[in-house]
Parts: structure tokens; C-alpha cells; sequence
């Protein structure tokens, strides 16, 4: 089992570490307290992380993206 601090989970979100404690303290993040410290289970956070994307298993990112933004008579290669 592996654990990611608060600065790892940081850098991997693009956010503060104090922004990674509170929404860890708000319960918005899936994390616990040792001694004081706060430490992320990284299975529990990617399965948190898989449930907030938008996309479903197996569907294409880029074609996703893309729909609805296609106009008429436009040939986007």
C-alpha cells in the first residue's frame, strides 16, 4: 500500500498543499490524519479521481472534446 503527502498529491493536482489539506479537512478529498500530518492512500485516490473525471472507461478523450464543436461545412483534420 502506498501513501502520497499532501505536496506529492499537490504537484500531481496542480494546487497548493494548503488547498490539498483543506479540501482534505472538508472531506472532499479521501485522506486521514497520522500524528498531525495528512497522508492520501493512492488507490483510494485515484478511484476518487476516476469518479471525478468526466469521461467513461474506454471512450476517447479527444473525441469527447470535440463534440458539438464541429461547424457545418468546416473538414477539421
Amino acid at each position: 500500500m502506498e501513501f502520497l503527502t499532501p505536496n506529492e498529491l499537490s504537484r500531481i493536482l496542480k494546487l497548493h498543499p494548503f488547498t490539498v489539506t483543506r479540501l482534505a479537512r472538508e472531506g472532499k478529498l479521501p485522506g486521514f490524519k497520522v500524528g498531525g500530518s495528512w497522508r492520501f492512500r493512492k488507490d483510494e485516490f485515484v478511484a476518487w479521481l476516476a469518479e471525478q473525471s468526466p469521461y467513461k472507461p474506454g471512450e476517447s478523450h479527444r473525441a469527447v472534446a470535440l463534440v458539438g464543436t464541429r461547424k457545418k461545412g468546416v473538414n477539421r483534420r
